[in-house]
């Protein structure tokens, strides 16, 4: 997925038998990942769905199936914010797997694309586990949420080893099941903006995950980059996945739309907004879970 990730486990000093074990499971749930959701893959499941042009059922695996459930609930409940179609303005601007020249899209090849975007363009089938394309040139990028998707997934085959205190960071979406070593919660940091390490946010998280979403992102209701000056925005759920999504969907809708809605849905959400000075102004909901200040 293009990005580094670091797993901590509480486990017995040297039982090598069960660090092989932990280091086979979370390799196995990484290939999982790209070969379902790399877009830089013509033989993953999501770039197969894409290239398929008709109108006919395409079956995917149960995983892809749920992910595409999760994007369509984020997107119904952001209006649109959260885009798993995004693909077509994604290469429109030279940011897809092709990297082709970064120019921008006038208003008409906008326009065009626009009628290619659209969660309803997708239709899921739980029974039959397979998606049905409005257009057959509909395309899907899961970027996301697939980085929040695949920590959960290191940590539930932790859990499932036998390892319940385990903190998966993967690119900085990042899931925690259980306790550090010494019993308290794990502390998780999260970046300023400006990347000033002295004004990183400390959190305290057990069983419970956070993503962030910085500001180079497109927003899938136009087709291009986000105007306003919300720089980043922080969500904590149970699932890294759904805390992922949000974060990206709130940070299309900006400071008002955004906030707006993390209040109506009692999300645990912080925002980070840019001043006209250069600094920042943060705002967080109730939810949220700050750690103490030492």
């Amino acid at each position: 997925m293009g990005g580094r990730y670091g797993v901590r486990v509480v486990m017995r000093p040297g039982d090598e038998a069960a660090n092989e074990r932990i280091r086979a499971a979370i390799a196995r749930e990484l290939a999982l990942a790209d070969r379902l959701f790399s877009s830089g893959s013509a033989t993953s499941e999501i770039s197969r769905l894409n290239a398929h042009a008709s109108a006919a059922a395409f079956p995917v695996s149960r995983e892809t199936l749920q992910a595409l459930e999760l994007a369509r609930r984020a997107s119904e409940l952001s209006g649109g914010g959260f885009g798993v179609t995004v693909a077509p303005f994604v290469a429109a601007w030279g940011f897809g797997p092709e990297r082709g020249p970064r120019a921008v899209p006038d208003a008409e090849a906008l326009a065009a694309l626009g009628a290619r975007v659209g969660y309803r363009l997708l239709q899921l089938d739980r029974k039959r586990s397979s998606v049905t394309k409005a257009r057959p040139d509909v395309a899907c990028d899961v970027s996301g949420l697939v980085g929040g998707w695949a920590a959960d997934r290191i940590a539930g085959a932790l859990v499932a080893l036998g390892h319940p205190d385990v903190l998966v960071d993967l690119g900085g979406e990042v899931a925690a099941r259980g306790r550090r070593a010494d019993g308290g919660r794990w502390r998780v940091a999260v970046e300023w903006p400006d990347r000033s390490r002295e004004r990183a946010l400390v959190l305290e998280l057990e069983d419970a995950a956070i993503a962030t979403s910085g500001d180079r992102i497109l927003d899938p209701r136009t087709g291009r980059p986000i105007a306003h000056d919300l720089a980043s925005v922080s969500v904590v759920d149970r699932d890294a996945a759904w805390a992922n999504a949000l974060a990206t969907a709130l940070l299309v809708l900006g400071p008002q739309e955004g906030r707006a809605l993390a209040a109506r849905e009692r999300l645990a959400a912080r925002f980070v907004q840019r001043q006209p000075d250069g600094s920042f102004a943060e705002w967080s909901t109730a939810g949220f879970p700050l750690a103490p200040r030492e």
